[in-house]
């Protein structure tokens, strides 16, 4: 993975940025206006996540609601060389009351030794022959998974905390906190996007006894016209922690 960068200061974000508007897809002037993750047939984004499990691997996806005349999805690197073909039958179905089914096709795939920065487009084919192309600007710049966390990993019969906190993660704009139920796994709250480092608990969510664990997704940006949905993301390790009785 050594294509892959350290956190980006902010004066080469800013450039990166800067370099991308002045590139071959600002020759057309609406692309400052229209955002190129989307096409006639739908949306595409590619992340370089951070996992516990998996610290380096691209993301990628696109959501249509005309999968049935859909028929190939290939995603091609900043060089014009193939990255992955998304596949048919690996989808998640979105079923929306009052709108048209929508399915999201996705892959997670390791981060190939020649990717490097700039703008990654999917060329998505329907069974007419007609083509349409997204596009992603990608930084390739790592953000680093939430530390410091409170109430910390495996703490033992604490007081009922009403808030969970963590340190700032360079880079990171946006927060979602998740909490779940370590016996049964279920998720008993989840929060907004937090552009905070911290998450308050709702009253009388946790009981006296109980046994939890949380985490937390950090990413840099929120539909950026450049960057999509996010470019970097990351997820924390769990933090197990038990409730006084």
């Amino acid at each position: 993975m050594n294509r892959v960068l350290a956190p980006l200061p902010g004066v080469l974000f800013a450039w990166l940025m800067s370099a991308a508007l002045a590139g071959p897809l600002s020759a057309n002037s609406s692309v400052l206006t229209t955002d190129p993750h989307y096409t006639e047939l739908g949306f595409f984004d590619i992340h370089l996540c951070n996992w516990p499990e998996r610290p380096e691997y691209f993301k990628v996806l696109f959501s249509t609601e005309h999968f049935e005349d859909v028929v190939s999805m290939d995603v091609y690197m900043p060089d014009g060389t193939a990255l992955v073909s998304l596949d048919k039958d690996r989808f998640i179905p979105l079923r929306r009351e009052g709108q048209p089914e929508k399915r999201v096709f996705m892959l997670d795939i390791d981060v190939p030794p020649s990717a490097s920065v700039g703008w990654y487009r999917i060329r998505v084919r329907t069974q007419s022959g007609s083509t349409a192309e997204g596009r992603d600007f990608v930084t390739l710049s790592r953000l680093e998974r939430v530390s410091v966390p409170d109430p910390p990993r495996d703490a033992e019969d604490i007081a009922m905390p009403g808030v969970l906190s963590w340190a700032p993660v360079p880079g990171a704009r946006y927060y979602q906190a998740y909490l779940r139920d370590a016996w049964t796994d279920e998720r008993i709250f989840s929060t907004r996007l937090l552009d905070e480092p911290r998450a308050e608990l709702p009253a009388d969510l946790l009981e006296p006894g109980g046994y939890y664990y949380w985490t937390v997704h950090a990413r840099d940006t929120n539909e950026h016209i450049l960057l999509g949905d996010f470019s970097m993301g990351s997820m924390s390790e769990r933090f197990y922690f038990s409730v006084a009785r």
